[in-house]
């Protein structure tokens, strides 16, 4: 995709957590964060092994959005189970 190389090397430039905050703040729409965010909460009740009903009950989302965040699972690069398994570890 155009312009992933680019997204990539400025995620990769970020120094720490409350800088990362500041970029998402003024990168990403109020509407884009609650968005992301709620892609990210899909997949996180997903690896937990939630279902897909009680995702869509739990998150008021379309049961098509939870059914995405299952396919990107199953066919995706791997990374958001990858960052999820380092991120539940974590203290």
């Amino acid at each position: 995709m155009k312009g992933t190389p680019e997204l990539a090397a400025l995620f990769a430039a970020v120094k720490d957590k409350a800088e990362m905050q500041e970029l998402i703040t003024d990168l990403l729409t109020p509407a884009e964060r609650k968005d992301l965010w709620e892609r990210w909460r899909i997949v996180d009740l997903l690896l937990r092994g939630n279902s897909q009903r009680a995702i869509r009950d739990e998150l008021s989302v379309s049961i098509s959005k939870v059914t995405r965040g299952s396919r990107v699972l199953q066919e995706g690069t791997g990374v958001l189970r990858r960052i999820w398994q380092k991120l539940s570890k974590t203290p």
